[in-house]
């Protein structure tokens, strides 16, 4: 059956889906409400940070960080290589624009680095630290 009218996809409106989720409390690792927007997407920048990719099987291979590789690595080469990585991991969110000012304090055996996450809500300060 050919249709007798075609759709103009140039008319069509991109539908933006609500963030609402779970608030997550990370300390007692209990469901404590809901959140949405800005801090929803501030739940979701930590847990894809601090979910390493490939080790959950319940998230496709997009989703998470690869920081296990880093152990063991020098410590220029964590500074070089991080922020692709963390790149890789945030910007798959539509609601993440870019990434930037990149700030590094060296521990003993880690390394803090701390970003700013541009999205479409503002400026979201994060910190991660990295084994190495």
């Amino acid at each position: 059956m050919i249709p007798e009218q075609l759709i103009d996809l140039t008319q069509l409106e991109e539908t933006q889906y609500a963030s609402q989720t779970y608030k997550l409390d990370l300390t007692s690792k209990r469901i404590n409400g809901m959140i949405d927007d800005k801090e929803a997407l501030l739940q979701s920048i930590i847990k894809t940070i601090n979910t390493e990719r490939y080790s959950c099987v319940i998230y496709n291979g997009e989703y998470g960080t690869e920081k296990e590789s880093l152990i063991g690595q020098d410590f220029d080469y964590v500074i070089a290589d991080l922020p692709r990585r963390l790149s890789e991991a945030l910007l798959v969110d539509d609601r993440i624009l870019s990434i930037s000012d990149f700030e590094y304090t060296k521990g003993a055996d880690s390394l803090i680095a701390s970003i700013m996450v541009n999205t479409v809500y503002g400026e979201i300060p994060v910190t991660t630290e990295v084994t190495i």
